[in-house]
């Protein structure tokens, strides 16, 4: 996939303020630059789309444990931005870890292909790029889990044991409490 102009920009963009540089013109944090994470969402739909046909080859061995992706609309409008942040954030690390535990047991099955693996590989980096895009709007600091609040929610896990169904959890996560996370703190960042 090529990668344009503007979508340049917003990655240099990005690469400065990592390195703690002001970048001046940029009315808002190009963390909140909206292609930036329907990228990641194309990605993640591609790699699952190229597992969903396979069989043994994409059994990872054992099961991982992953978030629960489905999102209560009513009790999410009720939560408090920094519950949405710990929820976000507590999703985002267990689906890092389980990428990563997916793909050390892959790297050790011979039987596995290798543009498999290189789907698996990708999304490894693609959560690594989306934990420092949380960290850019706040959400790490921000990010607590209160058990003790009327709106608290407990963490929900479950987990998978196909490559099929690691990607299709990673895909969804993307497309539902991390856009919508997304972007109501890049709707206050406006404000």
């Amino acid at each position: 996939m090529e990668m344009g102009v503007h979508e340049f920009l917003v990655l240099l963009q990005l690469l400065l303020f990592h390195l703690g540089i002001q970048v001046c013109g940029s009315p808002q944090s190009p963390f909140c630059e909206s292609h930036i994470l329907e990228r990641y969402i194309f990605e993640a739909k591609e790699a699952q789309n190229a597992t969903v046909a396979c069989m043994e080859d994409c059994n990872l061995g054992e099961n991982i444990t992953v978030p629960d992706t489905r999102v209560n609309f009513h009790i999410w409008k009720n939560m408090e931005v920094r519950q949405k942040a710990g929820e976000v954030w507590q999703g985002l690390t267990l689906l890092s870890e389980a990428v990563l535990k997916g793909q050390t047991l892959l790297a050790n099955s011979s039987q596995t292909p290798v543009a498999l693996k290189l789907f698996m590989d990708k999304a490894v980096s693609s959560l690594r790029s989306l934990r420092f895009l949380l960290r850019g709007l706040g959400a790490q600091e921000g990010a607590v889990f209160v058990p003790d609040t009327p709106t608290a929610v407990p963490f929900r896990t479950f987990t998978v044991g196909t490559m099929d169904k690691l990607f299709r959890i990673y895909s969804n996560f993307l497309r539902g409490k991390l856009k919508l996370f997304l972007r109501e703190a890049c709707q206050r960042e406006k404000r």
